[in-house]
């Protein structure tokens, strides 16, 4: 396969943000929330969970935890069984008890906007950061999960796998206004077409300007 100049990169890239929005504008966060507190909690609550299952604990959590406030004082046990269901409950309940603490202690029980605060509550990190920051404040920020890194590196937008090095890269390639509405295109590209396992490259949108999909033989893509 050639390599691209940078201009062909960055025009790839642009032609790429398009479809993807184009392909799915229906992409949104789908943990439910009324608030940046709630975001927070359900962001936390989704690592190595899904997010239906995450939305079917939230409810009765909101409700005995309404705020920062409510949620520092939690029982530890209580808010354990709370929380089961989402797995790894234990080290969740955790950061959730010492974010919330923080929260209070530290900013007068609001949730901070700006990423260097958000990063230092416990169980904070930049992906749960800037999904916090572009769908609770408005400001922009790119949310790299196994989707996000998957699929960029198949567009051939990174081939980083940390995620804040592949944050950075699309960072680079992608103008600000795009990042926290690319991040949920690719979240639903990863779910609804490529696939971890099985990408159904047949059916994507952005396929002329994918390099994994340029590289299959084409037995592979008949």
């Amino acid at each position: 396969m050639a390599r691209e100049t940078r201009g062909e990169r960055n025009a790839r890239a642009k032609r790429l943000v398009k479809g993807l929005l184009a392909a799915h504008p229906d992409a949104r966060c789908e943990l439910r929330h009324r608030s940046a507190y709630q975001l927070l909690v359900a962001t936390i609550l989704s690592a190595q969970c899904t997010d239906k299952m995450v939305n079917s604990v939230t409810p009765k959590l909101f409700a005995r935890y309404p705020g920062p406030k409510q949620l520092a004082a939690a029982e530890l046990g209580e808010l354990e069984a709370l929380i089961r269901p989402t797995g790894f409950y234990r080290s969740k309940a955790r950061s959730l008890l010492g974010m919330a603490a923080a929260v209070v202690e530290t900013h007068g029980g609001r949730i901070p906007r700006e990423m260097d605060d958000l990063v230092r509550l416990p169980g904070v990190g930049r992906k749960t950061a800037n999904v916090v920051l572009g769908n609770a404040f408005g400001v922009p920020g790119v949310v790299v999960d196994t989707h996000v890194g998957r699929i960029a590196r198949r567009l051939g937008l990174t081939r980083n796998e940390d995620p804040e090095k592949v944050e950075r890269d699309l960072m680079e390639l992608v103008p600000k206004r795009y990042w926290t509405g690319l991040s949920h295109a690719l979240i639903f590209h990863g779910r609804r077409i490529c696939g971890a396992r099985k990408p159904r490259c047949e059916e994507c949108p952005v396929r002329p300007d994918c390099r994994y999909a340029a590289s299959r033989k084409p037995r592979e893509r008949s």
